[in-house]
């Protein structure tokens, strides 16, 4: 069985040692609810480089929902061009602002449910949002924290959604807070989806397919 206290423990050193996800520097350098919950939606299918580029742009012109809020659309897109699907996601940062004024007096809410009501928010931004712009329990699970988690063979899933209600089931509560940043930052760096860095890797001894990453590593070395 994966001993997963000892890979959270081996990531958060590695964790310590990388640029922190682009999400946990906005929860550093404001601490603002509004631009963790923009910055998540942007984040979305785009490298952290372009999102936290973006953000930077939007929020020199805005500081929150209101002035948000008196953007026109096109304006919006061309602050966040060029995020994954920038026009799908300039429509949902429109109209946030009017979903919150007149669901949540204008704060960005805290529970999972509430924060599924905004749009442009499916479960993964929700969960993230939770944990780190308010440091309560979420399972924000992405396409790494997906993938990782297989790899290691703690999980046995299909897709994210699943992975999710897995680690909810098996996870101890105590590693959810920082599972899914340790995991990202590990994903982008070493544990890509093609090609992983498995010569490297500082939890290569727990990886369930050992298999795979042995015939990889030998293959490299030719």
């Amino acid at each position: 069985m994966t001993d997963i206290k000892e890979v959270y423990l081996i990531l958060g050193l590695e964790f310590a040692k990388s640029a922190a996800p682009v999400i946990d520097l906005i929860k550093i350098q404001t601490n603002d609810p509004f631009q963790i919950l923009v910055g998540t939606i942007l984040s979305a299918r785009t490298k952290d480089q372009t999102t936290s580029q973006a953000i930077n742009r939007l929020f020199k012109r805005i500081s929150g929902a209101k002035e948000l809020q008196k953007l026109t659309i096109s304006e919006i897109e061309e602050l966040i061009y060029p995020v994954g699907f920038y026009h799908n996601k300039a429509k949902s940062l429109k109209k946030l602002p009017e979903v919150l004024f007149s669901r949540f007096n204008g704060e960005v809410p805290e529970t999972i449910e509430e924060l599924l009501e905004l749009p442009g928010v499916g479960r993964k931004t929700a969960n993230l949002v939770r944990t780190i712009a308010f440091e309560k329990d979420g399972m924000c699970v992405d396409v790494h924290v997906h993938r990782i988690s297989n790899r290691l063979g703690y999980i046995k899933t299909s897709s994210p959604f699943e992975s999710e209600m897995a680690l909810r089931e098996k996870l101890p509560r105590e590693l959810w807070s920082m599972y899914n940043s340790y995991l990202v930052s590990f994903g982008q760096n070493t544990c890509s989806p093609r090609n992983p860095h498995c010569d490297i890797c500082p939890i290569y001894d727990h990886c369930k397919r050992i298999d795979v990453v042995t015939k990889y590593v030998k293959e490299q070395s030719k």
